[in-house]
């Protein structure tokens, strides 16, 4: 199966269609990915299979749960821009910053942003607890794919979260245990408020997407 159908098929079967314009755009993101990677070590995916079903599809699983319109996203830990970058090619109306500390990971960021001339998203090379005021309850939506455990992303984020907005982690089977220690905590900064589970296609992996609400007062 070509790169381009793979995509198109895999994107079919968790209920999401691209345009052209969009699948030509992850075709690019594959070349390029798969380029820098031989130097930087963007990521340990390698084979044009694995990147297309476990970072553009699995990215792409949030469109399911992140609301329609227009909207300002953080992605926490972006690294090589999952799932951020997928996001803003299906849904360029979205505002996203791409939060990545490692330089050679931000410098790629950047190259492809301008690649792809992709607007109304900018990279912030910063640990996410150091944000600071500037980004204090900037953002509707902050999402992180693997890169905090649920109790750690919700300490962190929350500062960043505007009233009534969510954070969004990608987990994978073991999301129960992090859940039991958060509501172990004495004090939890925030609670559970979904919980959705799904499949990828063409491999048995599972990924649960957690909806995460901030205590009232950290909003």
């Amino acid at each position: 199966m070509k790169n381009e159908e793979l995509l198109k098929k895999g994107l079919n079967e968790i209920g999401l269609s691209c345009s052209a314009q969009q699948a030509a755009a992850f075709m690019t993101y594959l070349s390029e990915l798969k380029k820098w990677g031989r130097v930087h070590n963007l990521s340990s995916l390698k084979t044009d299979n694995d990147i297309i079903i476990k970072h553009f599809i699995d990215s792409l699983l949030y469109l399911k749960v992140v609301p329609e319109g227009s909207l300002k996203m953080a992605d926490a830990g972006s690294g090589a821009g999952f799932p951020g970058i997928p996001i803003k090619i299906m849904r360029p109306e979205t505002d996203i910053t791409l939060i990545e500390p490692a330089r050679k990971k931000a410098v790629f960021l950047r190259h492809m942003i301008r690649l792809l001339k992709l607007e109304a998203i900018s990279v912030l090379e910063q640990r996410m607890e150091y944000l600071g005021k500037d980004h204090e309850k900037a953002f509707d939506i902050i999402v992180s794919r693997a890169t905090f455990d649920i109790s750690e992303f919700l300490r962190l984020a929350c500062p960043y979260i505007a009233k009534d907005g969510r954070l969004i982690a990608s987990k994978g089977p073991k999301v129960s245990e992090e859940v039991k220690a958060l509501q172990a905590m004495p004090s939890p900064p925030g609670s559970v408020k979904e919980l959705h589970r799904f499949s990828l296609p063409f491999i048995t992996a599972e990924r649960n997407l957690v909806v995460l609400q901030c205590k009232s007062g950290q909003e």
